[in-house]
């Protein structure tokens, strides 16, 4: 099997589609886009375990990297693809097939783009962060990302979302003294103590903040609750765990400021957090993109590698075809039109 960048678009989507790479088992599939690349005379190509880049090298006063993901979460009984009423139904067809489908064929017809393009296919996206293949080579090869403007092919129905909001997890513990719940008064419920804790977070107003021209609105919220031993204990430790997603005008360390102050008497332990991306969209290169793409940007709600961009000092996008909200569902789906509407926008900004 080999992959026709410059044929039928859906029929390459289906292609890429039906090789099923859930993370972990993407070697098939970055060996078929490494094989079609490098038959490309135009671009220069290097490899990094499953991940493929492909350059080209025109000297260009400008350079753009458009990226995306090569895995898919496991298959639920969605493979092989289908289609039905212009919509591809299948694992994968939105989250993120039909983004790399239409980086590949753009890769194939941009044989000289007003901008130098550097096209990035990776692994590991699906998994835990420590497995990312952006984040290693953001790591270990940062000159491959470099670039003035960057565009990260993930699901927004066609539409451009800017930057995208950082994460920050961590819990609090509520502590207590156990006792048989026969004799309560003996001890103290740790669980009941929580309810403080939850009134400061049905108290909170998250903060909505412009950023580039985009409207960013923060939340906080708990997203576990554990607590208790047995059903004839007082509990003596209740541990809430919550989730703080912050507008990209934050960093890491005011984020988790922010979160003492509300929680001021508790003591946190961070789990896991990630800054998010300013847009950029001030750019020139930015509003070129808009101009070609149309449409009224938003702001990313959620966390993507487009923060791995941001951090390594450029500013990127989300745009993609596909609903997000279709992303990982057992009938994830994109429509066909979606695959166009990309395709034509990216050859009318590069081309």
């Amino acid at each position: 099997m080999s992959l026709d960048l410059t044929g039928d678009l859906v029929a390459l989507f289906r292609d890429i589609v039906d090789v099923e790479s859930v993370s972990g088992n993407e070697k098939e599939l970055a060996d078929l886009v490494e094989a079609a690349l490098r038959g490309l005379p135009h671009l220069d190509v290097v490899r990094d375990g499953d991940t493929v880049i492909a350059r080209t090298t025109l000297g260009r006063a400008e350079r753009v990297v458009v990226a995306g993901h090569l895995d898919t979460v496991p298959v639920a009984g969605n493979l092989p693809s289908r289609v039905e009423d212009g919509v591809v139904y299948g694992r994968g067809t939105c989250d993120m097939k039909g983004g790399i489908a239409v980086a590949l064929a753009c890769a194939a017809a941009l044989t000289e783009p007003r901008r130098d393009v550097t096209w990035v296919f990776y692994d590991h996206e699906e998994v835990a962060a420590e497995f990312n293949a952006l984040a290693r080579i953001a790591r270990e090869h940062p000159e491959w990302l470099a670039g003035d403007f960057a565009v990260l092919m993930e699901p927004t129905s066609a539409g451009v979302e800017g930057g995208c909001q950082g994460t920050l997890r961590f819990s609090l513990t509520t502590t207590g003294v156990a006792a048989h719940s026969a004799r309560s008064w003996l001890g103290h419920n740790a669980i009941h103590d929580a309810a403080d804790v939850l009134g400061r977070l049905q108290r909170y107003r998250p903060r909505e903040v412009e950023v580039d021209g985009l409207t960013y609105r923060e939340g906080l919220n708990a997203v576990a609750i554990s607590g208790g031993i047995a059903g004839n204990v007082v509990p003596d430790a209740c541990t809430i765990t919550v989730n703080f997603r912050f507008a990209p005008d934050r960093d890491e360390a005011d984020a988790l400021a922010h979160c003492r102050q509300v929680f001021d008497g508790y003591e946190l332990a961070v789990v896991d957090v990630a800054a998010g991306a300013r847009p950029g969209l001030d750019r020139p290169i930015a509003q070129e993109f808009l101009a070609a793409v149309g449409g009224e940007p938003r702001a990313k709600y959620g966390w993507t590698d487009v923060a791995r961009f941001s951090a390594l000092g450029v500013p990127a996008v989300n745009f993609g075809p596909a609903d997000p909200g279709k992303a990982h569902a057992d009938d994830e789906c994109c429509p066909v039109d979606d695959l166009f509407t990309c395709r034509d926008a990216l050859l009318r900004w590069l081309g």
